[in-house]
């Protein structure tokens, strides 16, 4: 399984924003959420995109989970000089995400990318330089850990597109 620790899956997680400016994709990603999710409705929801995989439910929930993790993440970095980012085990998150009301936690996902992005609009390269240590990842900026999320959002859209 690749986990977040996994160099190949923040490589790719990277790979995947590219070049693009990562406040321009995650506010396009929460659109994008939400129109799939209206397209799919219940049913395709329902659906895992793999064998063994999560369904489309159980990702959005994932991706209301980590958009509240990030936003306490930026926040943590931009009070905390020297700040040492606390993990989570997303699939022990995941464990209790058998039951998913879809619009609870879409609007969650929404609200919080909404209030994440007037925080990241406001700030400068230096704010985006501050430092922090990943326990398993190392050091990163914190314009690497808003890279990393954009770069999950697309990981997840995939995921949902292939319901």
């Amino acid at each position: 399984m690749t986990t977040a620790a996994d160099g190949s899956y923040r490589a790719r997680l990277l790979g995947l924003l590219g070049e693009r400016n990562a406040l321009e994709s995650l506010d396009a990603s929460g659109n994008r959420v939400e129109a799939v999710v209206r397209r799919l409705g219940e049913g395709g929801l329902s659906r895992s995109y793999g064998p063994g995989k999560w369904t489309g439910k159980q990702v959005i929930a994932h991706l209301a989970d980590a958009e509240m993790g990030a936003g306490f993440r930026i926040r943590q970095i931009l009070s905390q000089d020297h700040h040492t980012i606390q993990p989570w085990d997303e699939g022990a998150w995941a464990r209790r995400y058998d039951a998913v009301d879809v619009e609870a936690a879409l609007g969650a996902f929404l609200a919080l990318r909404r209030w994440n992005l007037l925080l990241l609009r406001r700030l400068d390269e230096s704010d985006l330089a501050r430092e922090v240590v990943h326990p398993e990842r190392g050091p990163e900026t914190l314009g690497t850990v808003v890279r990393l999320l954009a770069g999950h959002d697309l990981n997840h859209l995939a995921q949902l597109e292939q319901l």
